[in-house]
């Protein structure tokens, strides 16, 4: 933050309130504190007299309430400023040392045509930036920057974009231009995690840190229409705010005055105004809580939902299957899961809307089903008839296909009443009763807060205190300050619990009205109160920014919103080491790169995890799963001494054990085997000083709809690209017709035929891929059929050739077995017997030809040589225990070749017989002459007229 910024931003939080000081870091997010940055210190009160560092640190001018300080030598140093009148809080500054010097610069260009992003980057200095680089607003580098990318560029440096989920990485495929490297990569929303990496190019005995984003498709703000009106909170209300689960940089917050819009963490943003004719104006100034989607901003206002999108200003009510009014709250998730095993066929909601006695679930496009009403809650629950049963709320938890609903339960509702939980799965559509049960006065309201973790982990919180249920229930209790106060307020000069943000490392940071703030983890009992940042009069709200750290946002009463990194971590150091609070380990790690782990059939996934910590303290690895029990776990525990130091590795195999062939229920089997499971692994122990205590995961057992597979050789390139049609002869099909077949080739379904000689066998070579390309050649059993019904084809190999027992399956057999079932499924894993036990089948003719096929039994397809032929083949694996997928491939093949001669000794009778037949006509004809000629011989051609006598 520059100079004049910092001023400004004084003069807006020191109009009143208490007095605080604090520090900065020109790097952003604080990402840089080390002996080379510069410590910015500023005092925000009026009692101010000199500022109490260390001597080994430099101070520029110790009696200026606004100056810098440089601590050259790595450690810890207590820093506080010395006022007149009651003494200041001491901060403990952890100042690093390290090689780190630059950071990563990114901007990015949208490109909807063609789906992609481009990526500028360059390295700058963080202590001798731009004011707009260390801000975000910058468009193109420095002076400074563009200097120092240069010359890091001569020395090899090239940054490069990786992805974290899909492991994929982009280079920059152009040459520098002004000191910046151009980047192109696909928009997209699974795998919005990315890292920008530099080579390992060291200048000045500086590297450049890798710079962790979150990127993804831009979401749009709704533009703001001339003559609309203002919708906010109601007058003198805190602000009420609502960051975009997946997007971080995607907020809309509504204060007393306005509501803004923003995707880009506030570094721009517009007004969210609704037309003048809808709402009244009490109705206007009485919003209490917001939802962002991608569809629109959703008001609650009286018990009615307004949704504000692109195409206009509208009440959600009976139009869209909801209530017109009488909502008691809305909701939608928290945690961003992009890929999960859905088995059900139906979809995974992403709101939840609920009045006292009926819960509806939204979908996309804003369609909306109800879910379950009290009424039939009772009874799924089993019960009494004469309790009153009503809807507390409904939050969505950390796993990704569970709903919890927190029910009030009363009999006699006077004074108090219990509060309890039961959860809902979308995908087995099963509800279990969850072991929490609160006592509560009657008109009580919780909100609560799912945590990340695998196991149901939540918090609850009124407007003291906070409740805990962590450990799937069995550690519970309220958060106590070291104090020994439950009631948080007590700590706070009466203030109440305004927001509670918790982060995907388990940090749960609780901030009260007046900005007073509580630390503490996921899995621990006790907060610890954080020192003061803030004026207890300036309306704040924190958020995550796109790199994962924290920020304050402030809005002032003449409408300007101002953005402030927040040191969470080293403010978490800082009182902590105050309090004498230790990590118990010195490191934990692990290798688990993902979110989301896909096991197959015959799969096994390993990981391991390492905890470092001082001999003789007893720590270990603790594995926690949450979900169906379909998985083995094997563990392997090593363990190493060294110089005072344990060490102890985890290593977990997870796998099934099933042999699906031969089952009489495939289908059913396969489905009570898979599903999601949620895994989490950390330490025995630890304390509010580790860092990211524990690690969560899924495994989905079960099919990868990424998943498919190809015959290799095939393409939709290198062939004219048109359709067209052939004809197959009526005699050349399984079940022959009473006239030819015409059929129509889908070149886009079938892509390139492969041309191929009468002579020519064929071996198909089958291979499977996912999402990020080729993963392996496929060596299990397969089939093939023709499509549109060709059986003028046959397979090299009998079955007695390939080793069979007994009569092996056939297309025919199988045809004949399943008469009343489409071709595509007579045959497949379900319904597999091999043929390689005299226990299974029966004998009969081994010499028929064996028509199963993988990549090592020699088995080729041969065609008839009497004509050619176009054949469009469907493949499907064959084995029960390769894949939960139905994997199949389509191919197409033409056949061409000279037709071959006739028979010899069909030439050789035929010209026999034509000789013959040659012979005896010139034989007959012959006697027919001799007979003519002796005829005219004796008697001559013309005879002389005889002479008449006269009288």
């Amino acid at each position: 933050m520059s100079a004049r910024e910092v001023a400004v931003l004084l003069s807006w939080l020191s109009c009143c309130g208490l007095a605080i000081w604090r520090y900065y870091s020109k790097s952003p997010d604080y990402r840089i504190f080390s002996t080379r940055s510069i410590i910015g210190l500023e005092y925000d009160g009026t009692s101010f007299t000199e500022w109490s560092v260390p001597e080994t640190c430099n101070v520029i001018d110790k009696r200026f309430p606004v100056t810098e300080l440089r601590c050259p030598s790595p450690g810890v140093y207590a820093v506080k400023p010395i006022v007149v009148g009651p003494e200041e809080e001491e901060r403990y500054l952890f100042v690093a040392s390290s090689h780190i010097c630059f950071l990563w610069y990114y901007r990015v260009r949208h490109f909807f045509n063609n789906l992609t992003q481009s990526i500028i980057v360059w390295a700058y200095d963080p202590e001798n930036a731009a004011t707009e680089e260390l801000d975000g607003s910058a468009k193109e580098p420095s002076i400074n920057s563009e200097v120092l990318s240069t010359q890091m560029a001569t020395l090899g440096q090239k940054p490069t974009i990786y992805t974290i989920l899909k492991r994929k990485v982009y280079l920059s495929n152009e040459k520098m231009k002004k000191g910046t490297w151009n980047i192109e990569i696909p928009m997209t929303m699974e795998d919005a995690l990315k890292e920008i990496r530099g080579n390992q190019v060291i200048f000045q005995d500086c590297f450049v840190a890798d710079f962790l984003i979150l990127l993804t498709f831009p979401m749009l703000t709704i533009p703001e229409i001339p003559g609309y009106l203002p919708i906010s909170s109601p007058p003198g209300s805190q602000l009420i705010a609502f960051r975009d689960t997946c997007i971080f940089a995607c907020v809309v917050l509504v204060t007393d005055r306005e509501t803004f819009q923003t995707n880009d963490s506030f570094r721009t943003w517009t007004r969210v105004r609704v037309p003048p004719d809808i709402l009244s104006d009490d109705e206007r100034h009485n919003v209490t809580d917001v939802i962002l989607s991608r569809d629109g901003v959703i008001f609650y206002i009286n018990g009615v939902l307004y949704l504000k999108s692109f195409r206009g200003f509208i009440k959600m009510g009976r139009t869209i299957n909801l209530p017109d009014d009488g909502i008691a709250g809305i909701s939608s998730r928290k945690w961003c899961w992009v890929k999960y095993l859905f088995k059900a066929k139906g979809r995974r909601s992403n709101l939840a809307v609920w009045t006292e006695n009926e819960i509806y679930l939204g979908y996309i496009l804003f369609k909306f089903a109800r879910l379950v009403t009290t009424t039939e809650l009772k009874n799924i629950l089993n019960l009494p008839v004469t309790a009153t049963v009503t809807i507390h709320s409904v939050q969505y938890t950390g796993h990704p296909l569970e709903i919890a609903v927190f029910l009030n339960y009363c009999i006699v509702c006077t004074v108090t009443k219990k509060i309890f939980l039961v959860i809902y799965n979308e995908d087995t559509k099963q509800w279990i009763s969850q072991d929490l049960t609160l006592d509560a006065p009657i008109d009580s309201v919780f909100i609560p807060h799912f945590m990340f973790s695998a196991l149901p982990e939540l918090i609850l919180w009124n407007k003291h205190s906070i409740y805990y249920y962590f450990n799937n229930f069995t550690f519970t209790g309220i958060l106590q300050t070291p104090a020994g106060h439950g009631n948080l307020s007590m700590l706070s000069n009466g203030s109440i619990i305004h927001e509670v943000l918790i982060d995907y490392f388990g940090n749960i940071l609780v901030k009260m009205e007046n900005n007073v703030m509580f630390y503490s983890k996921i899995n621990i009992g006790d907060a610890i109160k954080l020192h003061l940042w803030t004026s207890n009069t300036t309306k704040a709200w924190i958020f995550l920014n796109t790199s994962g750290h924290t920020y304050f946002l402030y809005a002032f009463d003449d409408d300007i919103i101002q953005t402030q990194d927040y040191p969470l971590h080293l403010e978490a150091k800082s009182v902590t080491f105050k309090a004498k609070d230790k990590c118990p380990y010195m490191a934990f790690h692990n290798n688990i790169a993902h979110l989301l782990y896909f096991l197959d059939k015959g799969e096994a996934l390993t990981v391991w995890t390492q905890i470092v910590y001082p001999e003789n303290n007893g720590l270990y690895v603790i594995m926690e799963s949450y979900g169906p029990k379909i998985l083995e776990v094997r563990h392997n525990i090593s363990f190493e001494v060294a110089f005072g130091y344990c060490t102890k590795t985890l290593l977990l195999t997870f796998y099934q054990k099933i042999n699906y062939e031969g089952t009489d229920d495939y289908f059913g089997m396969q489905d009570n085997n898979t599903g999601l499971v949620m895994i989490q692994v950390r330490p025995s122990e630890y304390s509010k000083a580790c860092s990211v205590p524990q690690k969560v995961f899924q495994i989905a057992v079960g099919c990868d709809n990424k998943k498919f597979i190809a015959v290799k050789g095939f393409s939709k390139k290198g062939c004219p690209r048109h359709d067209f049609s052939y004809v197959i002869e009526k005699s050349y099909l399984r079940h022959p017709l009473s006239k030819n077949l015409k059929v129509r080739y889908n070149w886009k379904e079938y892509g390139c035929p492969l041309r191929l000689e009468f002579t020519e066998k064929f071996h198909p070579l089958v291979q499977l891929f996912d999402d990020n390309g080729y993963v392996k050649d496929v060596e299990a059993n397969f089939i093939v059929w023709e499509i549109h019904g060709r059986a003028d084809y046959s397979f090299n190999n009998t079955m007695a050739q390939s080793g069979c027992l007994h009569t092996a399956q056939t297309w025919n057999s199988m045809i004949k077995l399943n008469e009343h079932l489409p071709l595509e499924e007579v045959w497949g894993p379900e319904n597999y017997k091999h043929c390689f036990s005299y226990g299974i089948g029966k004998p009969g003719d081994l010499n028929q030809p064996y028509e199963i096929i993988n990549s090592s039994n020699r088995n080729h397809i041969f065609w008839p040589m009497g004509h050619s032929g176009m054949y469009v083949f469907r493949l499907k694996i064959l084995d029960p225990n390769y894949s939960f997928c139905n994997l199949t491939a389509i191919f197409a093949i033409e056949t061409f070749g000279q037709i071959p001669s006739s028979s010899v000794y069909l030439v050789a009778s035929f010209l026999f017989v034509l000789m013959l037949l040659f012979f005896t006509i010139l034989i007959l004809s012959y006697f027919w002459y001799m007979r003519i000629y002796r005829r005219y011989i004796n008697e001559p051609l013309h005879k002389a007229p005889r002479k008449h006598k006269t009288n």
